[in-house]
Formats: C-alpha cells, sequence, structure tokens
C-alpha cells in the first residue's frame, strides 16, 4: 500500500506541515523581523489605555507614550514597590490604579513576597496573549518532528488550589487560569495537537483522582502515544512514580475495563474516562505488568509507550538536576524546552524545540509585552531607582552578556523587576534569543518551591532555638537539593557547637528541627509538601566538628582567598558534597508536613 506523502509548505523557518503552521511560522518571522518597531507600538498601546491610571499619573507621564518620558520619568520597581497598590485591588478597590481595564484576576506567582505567594494583576486579554503563544508551538515543533498528527500527546496536566482575594477576585496559578477558561476548554480540534488526558481529568481538583485518570487514559491509549509531557521535569518524575507505585490497580482496571469506583469517585472523571475505557484490555494489561513488575526501570517510558519520539518538559534552571534522571528512564528520548512563561508574563519559544537541554535558547516574541534588560551584575540589588537609564531595550542587547529581565505589560506592571537572569546567546532576525541563567537570589528549588537565602537562614536560626536550651547551637551550615528519588527534598548540613555543659541533642529533637525549619519556609514550599506532594521532607545531616574548615582548606586549594572566603550557603559542586556525605554522623527528617491553608492570600 502507497504511503501517503505529507504535503509541506516552505517558510523561513522551514517546510510547514500544513498551511496553518505556514501561517503562523509566517508571523513568528513578521514580529520578530522588525522587533523593536513591534516594541515601540506595544509600549504606546500600554501607555495610550492606561494613560489616566493613578500610577502613571503619580510619575507625571502625562498622557505620554514616547519612549524617552517612559524611561525618564517611571522608575524601576520590585513587587515590594506595587505590593500597597496590587494590595488596595485585592481588597476591592476598582479603580484605574495600575490599569484601565478591569483586573479580571490575580496570577499566584511561585515567587514570595514576606513568605507568601505573590499575587500578579491580570486582564481578560492576556488569556488571548497567551493563547496566541500556545498555538505558535506545535507549528514550531512540527518543523523537526514529522507525523505528530497521526498519534497523542500524553500530557499531566493539574490545577491547583485557589483562593478569593477580600475583594472577590480569584487568586490563582497562571496554568490553573488557562486549563479553568475557555481558551482551554472549548479549543478547537488540532490533529497536532491531541492529548490523551480527558479535559475533566485534567480540572480535576483531587490530584490523586487526577493523576490516575490521567494515567490510566495514558496507558490504555499507549499505543497512540507520540509524545510524553508535563510543564516540569519534576512533574513528569512524580507520574513516572506514580506509575511504579499504582501499576498493579492500574493494570486491574486495564484488565476488567471497569474503573475502580473506590479510587476515582469524581462523576465527570468517571464519565469521561469510562467513554475511554469501553472494554477489558486484558493483553494489554498484562504488556504493561510485565514492564512494570520489575526492578530495572531503565527505559520505562519506551517499553511502556513504545512510539514516543521526544519528552516535552522544561529542564533549564533548576529542572536541570533531572536531566539525568529522565535520560535513564526515557532511555534516551530528546528533550523539548518549547516556551518561557512565567505568572508576570509570557516571553517567547524555543524555535529549536529538538536541541540538546544545554543549548536551549528562547526567542522573545516583543508583541508580548514592552522588555528592557538590566545588565548583571554580582550585587544587582545595588541598582538604584535614581538610574533607570542604565537599562537596554530589547533590540539592543548584546549576544554574550548576561541581564535581568524588566517588563512593561498591559495588565499593568511598569519597569517591573521579574527577577530571571537571562544570557544572550544570539538573534532570530532582530529578536534576541536567550538562555535561562537562574532566578535572581534562588538558592533552592525542588519543583514550585524557591527559597532564598535569607529564607534559609531563618529557618535555621528558628530551628537552632530547639537546641539551645540544651547548651547547643548550629555553628555553620549549607544545603542542597536531593532530586535522586522523586519527590526531591532539601538537604541541610549542620555542624554544632556544644557548650562546656551543653548536651547532644537526642534523634527526635533533631527531626523536630527539620519540622520547624519547614515551618519557617515560605506558602510555596509548603504547599509544594502538603498539597501537591511535589516536595519531600526535609532532611538534616549532621557533620562532625572541623567539617567547614575542611571545607575551606578545599575552596582554598582551588584558589579561592583566605580573606574573602565565604561558607557556600548551597553546594552543587560534586567534590564538595562528596566531602559533606563522608562527614555525617547522623541524618534526621521532618516526621511530618508542615502546616499550609489554600484560604489565605497576600
Amino acid at each position: 500500500m502507497a504511503v501517503e506523502e505529507e504535503k509541506r509548505f516552505p517558510t523561513p523557518l522551514g517546510a510547514a506541515a500544513c498551511e496553518r503552521d505556514a501561517e503562523k511560522l509566517e508571523f513568528i518571522e513578521e514580529t520578530t523581523r522588525d522587533a523593536d518597531r513591534v516594541q515601540e507600538r506595544v509600549l504606546g498601546e500600554i501607555l495610550g489605555r492606561n494613560a489616566e491610571t493613578e500610577y502613571l499619573r503619580r510619575y507625571g507621564l502625562g498622557g505620554a507614550t514616547d519612549r524617552a518620558a517612559f524611561k525618564r520619568k517611571l522608575p524601576v520597581v520590585s513587587y515590594e514597590d506595587l505590593q500597597p497598590e496590587i494590595q488596595r485591588i485585592a481588597n476591592g478597590d476598582r479603580s484605574p490604579i495600575l490599569c484601565a481595564h478591569p483586573i479580571s484576576e490575580f496570577l499566584t506567582s511561585s515567587g514570595t513576597s514576606a513568605g507568601e505567594r505573590k499575587l500578579m494583576p491580570t486582564i481578560e486579554e492576556e488569556l488571548d496573549r497567551r493563547q496566541l503563544l500556545y498555538s505558535l508551538l506545535m507549528p514550531v515543533m512540527n518543523l523537526y518532528v514529522s507525523g505528530l498528527d497521526k498519534g497523542k500527546g500524553l500530557y499531566f496536566l493539574f490545577i491547583k488550589s485557589e483562593t478569593t482575594t477580600p475583594g472577590g477576585l480569584p487568586a490563582r496559578p497562571v496554568l490553573t487560569s488557562y486549563y479553568k477558561s475557555d481558551h482551554f476548554r472549548r479549543r478547537p480540534f488540532d490533529p497536532y495537537n491531541v492529548y490523551t488526558s480527558p479535559t475533566a481529568a485534567i480540572l480535576c481538583p483531587d490530584p490523586f483522582q487526577s493523576m490516575y485518570a490521567q494515567m490510566l487514559c495514558g496507558l490504555l491509549l499507549s499505543a497512540d502515544v507520540l509524545r510524553i509531557g508535563a510543564v516540569f521535569a519534576s512533574g513528569l518524575l512524580r507520574a513516572l512514580r506514580f506509575l511504579r507505585l499504582h501499576w498493579p490497580q492500574l493494570c486491574h482496571d486495564l484488565s476488567t475495563g471497569t474503573l475502580n469506583p473506590t479510587v476515582v469517585t469524581d462523576p465527570s472523571v468517571r464519565e469521561a474516562v469510562g467513554e475511554l475505557l469501553t472494554k477489558p484490555e486484558p493483553e494489554l494489561a498484562q504488556r504493561i505488568a510485565a514492564e512494570c513488575s520489575g526492578d530495572n526501570w531503565e527505559g520505562i517510558v519506551r517499553r511502556v509507550w513504545p512510539n514516543t519520539k521526544y519528552l516535552d518538559v522544561i529542564v533549564t534552571g533548576a529542572m536541570a538536576q533531572y536531566i539525568p534522571t529522565l535520560e535513564y528512564l526515557s532511555g534516551g528520548l530528546p528533550m523539548a524546552c518549547t516556551m518561557y512563561a512565567s505568572s508576570e508574563c509570557y516571553f517567547g519559544l524555543n524555535l529549536r524545540p529538538m536541541c540538546d537541554p544545554a543549548d536551549v535558547s528562547y526567542t522573545i516574541m516583543p508583541n508580548m509585552a514592552y522588555f528592557e534588560f538590566l545588565p548583571h551584575i554580582s550585587d544587582a540589588s545595588s541598582f538604584s531607582h535614581d538610574h533607570p537609564r542604565q537599562l537596554i531595550d530589547l533590540a539592543d542587547v548584546e549576544v554574550g552578556k548576561d541581564y535581568e529581565l524588566v517588563i512593561t505589560t498591559y495588565a499593568g506592571l511598569y519597569r517591573y523587576r521579574v527577577g530571571d537572569v537571562l544570557h544572550v546567546t544570539g538573534f532570530h532576525n532582530a529578536a534576541p534569543q536567550f538562555r535561562f541563567v537562574r532566578r535572581k537570589n534562588v538558592l533552592l528549588s525542588v519543583d514550585a518551591d524557591k527559597t532564598d537565602e535569607a529564607e534559609l537562614q531563618r529557618a535555621v536560626g528558628r530551628a537552632a532555638g530547639l537546641l539551645r536550651p540544651l547548651g547547643a547551637d548550629v555553628a555553620e551550615y549549607t544545603s542542597r537539593t536531593e532530586t535522586k528519588e522523586i519527590p526531591g527534598h532539601y538537604i541541610i548540613y549542620w555542624e554544632l557547637l556544644l557548650k562546656e555543659s551543653g548536651k547532644w541533642p537526642e534523634k527526635e529533637v533533631f527531626d523536630n528541627c527539620c519540622l520547624e525549619m519547614e515551618e519557617a519556609l515560605n506558602s510555596v514550599y509548603r504547599q509544594c509538601r502538603v498539597a501537591d506532594g511535589s516536595v519531600g521532607p526535609l532532611e538534616i545531616r549532621v557533620v562532625r566538628s572541623g567539617t567547614f574548615e575542611e571545607l575551606m582548606d578545599y575552596a582554598i586549594s582551588r584558589g579561592a582567598s583566605i580573606n574573602q572566603y565565604k561558607v557556600p550557603r548551597c553546594v552543587t559542586f560534586g567534590p564538595i558534597i562528596e566531602l559533606l556525605d563522608s562527614r555525617v554522623v547522623s541524618a534526621h527528617f521532618s516526621p511530618a508536613c508542615p502546616t499550609w491553608t489554600p484560604h489565605r492570600t497576600n
């Protein structure tokens, strides 16, 4: 039988898979070709429509829409600078404070302020911009992987808990907002973007039922799966761990053609899964059981889903620590990082999604917001509001240099420091391409959690308070993340100082110190521990006396200055980790989950 030849459409980026793809790729070309002109238009639109807002009037912009006045009059700000205005909106003030358009909801950022999630104001039309960026992803991917319209994508997508502000506006993560929107729920059929997971399973608020239903459907349709993904690498690894723990029950449901009523109770999910699971599949169940029952899980993704062409996950930034585990479990499948986005704004996409994870660069789409860049220096906090003209426009960044991202959005963030440090790798047309370097000031991250040095120091200090009645204290500490096991967790190394009459703490005291540290960490961390299960119990490893002197000696032997040496509060270098682990005298884990409630807002 003759194989039908796939019709391709030439575009500047390559041969598009279909006519609609060609239109999307041409849009990318047009938008990036004259990035500076697009940026000037975007800034003019933002300033023009918001001219009468309280914020812009306060700084005397007076309806001006030109760049010169914008840069001269508006300060560069952080979240803390805007928090009073944001709180007024959250409390119910509907006057045009930051934005002329009504604030429709708040997007809760994974970053924190004073230990709680940041609230990012957004407007209804931002969903259109996000949807536009999503619509560009598959046309680009189809340039590199053919035949994706002949199968499905197994994506583990979840909603998270949301709250209501005192003024009655929803406050929820950006992806929860998107999945609950009509843009997602009523999206038109696209043969290149079909999910195995029913929408009802994605929208199920119970994470266990949602995961079970999505995994069951993914196994049922395993022969059709051409790509597997989650938002972050950590999320995909959690799904594979779920399979390892629950494959017997999943295989039982497949073999009987029934969904266990004690496992999934949500009526809408049961109905949606029932439309797929219409008959017993004993042979499929037997095949999956044969693969999952052994101890060797190397290449399990290829073995369970044999037609998978790539993984679609973010493995840049803090997620890079999961690459070796994903390579092992997937049997070396390529990993595609497709887009760069945050709660504040969606930024751009990867035009070479099948590149090596170490080479991922994102092309900033100049129509999404107005972008400026602060040259990154060792102490970026020294940047002064008095010198906003140090910022550089999108089209003027230089290849090889690092910058901190600053955005001005349609929803009312003006010259806002996102906190991401980016490295310029090149240009696509006139639009720069960036490698994500790191989140500024973030010390530890396993999943959506982000813990900075100040938070860690406060947590150590709080836990050390449990030692002092015994005549003990924390002399030095450092930290790292452990991601060999899923979920990953924080490891804190302690060297103790005992007073002359001091008493070495019992195991129970150290265990309670772990929990006390977790109680002191931010709400995002605690949600990951309590509600999401995406971060495991915190571990304290007590090292013998003198270990941190050895650490200093090692650093000096590698060229560090003895006068300028500071104990690193986070370690990633293999030999240093080996040194610390070889000096451990006892290890302790948090005996319970910290407190967390979804009903608190900023």
